[in-house]
Parts: structure tokens; sequence; C-alpha cells
């Protein structure tokens, strides 16, 4: 049976829906940064979902050709995931979408090194003969993270967030927005297919104590 971090790791990808603190390791993962709406046809969100499914798939599908990866074990690719910000601002304004800053990704089995993924991005562009050089190998260590399950649609997280604020703020800590700890998304149900009051999305930001 294939591994799947969503069931393995259920403190990391289904969380009850109520905000908890919890510590998030290092993970490594294949990543795609770019800004815009990220409901643009054709924009820039749009393409960096391709490049990153292209190359979780090159890796997972490894075991199929000749590069034999050490340590490989099967498993199910994990969900998308996004970091976001706006330029200027700790908060997020969803009536701003064109302002999104975004850096994409896809989880990676630690068996995956840096070796192994430059071969995925070279294998994919010589096989599917595109340009997939804004991909890159990302190490993200989130620390004390504040986390909840949100259900509906994206424009609604906004009052989630509230009551993540306060249950942070009610255990002692506050909201620590900085270049290196982003509002962070994973995204359980495809928007193509889910009511948008269905969907579910980990959102998970970062905290620090006062």
């Amino acid at each position: 049976m294939s591994f799947d971090y969503k069931k393995e790791y259920k403190e990391f990808y289904l969380p009850p829906k109520k905000p908890h603190l919890l510590e998030v390791p290092p993970m490594n993962y294949v990543a795609v940064r770019g800004r815009g709406n990220p409901n643009e046809a054709g924009g820039a969100y749009q393409e960096a979902i391709g490049i990153l499914y292209a190359i979780a798939f090159t890796i997972k599908m490894s075991k199929l050709g000749s590069h034999k990866i050490e340590g490989y074990f099967d498993y199910v690719v994990p969900p998308l995931e996004g970091f976001w910000w706006q330029e200027g601002t700790d908060t997020i304004d969803y009536s701003r979408k064109e302002d999104f800053c975004f850096i994409s990704v896809i989880r990676l089995p630690d068996f995956v090194t840096k070796e192994d993924f430059d071969w995925a991005v070279a294998e994919a562009t010589q096989k599917k003969k595109k340009d997939f050089s804004k991909a890159e190998f990302l190490t993200v260590g989130e620390g004390l993270c504040v986390q909840c399950m949100h259900i509906g649609p994206y424009d609604e997280e906004p009052a989630t967030i509230g009551k993540m604020q306060a249950y942070a703020e009610a255990q002692g800590c506050f909201f620590d927005h900085t270049k290196e700890r982003l509002h962070h998304e994973i995204y359980l149900s495809d928007p193509r297919k889910a009511k948008p009051e269905s969907l579910k999305t980990v959102i998970r930001i970062p905290v620090k104590k006062s």
C-alpha cells in the first residue's frame, strides 16, 4: 500500500476545525514562486501548479525508469500547498487578489535529495519539452504555528483567521508574519469538483509567544 502523508501525518494535514497550536518541523518541497490573481485563467498561479505536478509525478514515477532514488518507497503525492503574502502589510486583503505573492509547493518525501530533484527537472524538461526552470528545491521550517481546518469558500477564510488570532492571543501568542514565516494553506479539495461550501483548506499561521 502506498504511503499517504495525509493519513500518516494527520496532525499536519487533517486538523480539527478548532484552532490549536503545533510545532511544525522542517520539510522539503518542490516550489514555484509568483504573484498575481490565483483565479486568472492561464496566469502565473495556474502555470505554477502545472510545473509542480509535473516535477512531483516525475519523482513518484522514477521507480519505472533507470534513475533509482536511494531509499525510495511508493507514496501518494501530497496535496497542493501555498505560502501567501502581500507586499507592505502583515495581513492579507482578499479583495486585492491581484496583489497576491505566493510560493506554491508540494511536499517531497525525505528520500528526495537536491540531486534527485535536479534530475527530475531535467527529465521533465526533456520529456515534456517545456521550461521547468522556475521549479526549486525548498526547505521550510515553520516552527510554532496556530492551525485550523477551514470549511467553505476561500473568500470566507478571514472569519476563520479571526478565530485563530483570538485563540493564539488567549494562549499568550501573537501572529508572527515575516519574510521567512508566511501564511500557509494546504488544499485538500479540488475546487474544480467540490462545491465552494464544501472546500477543505488547512490554514496555518506562524506565531510567537508574547
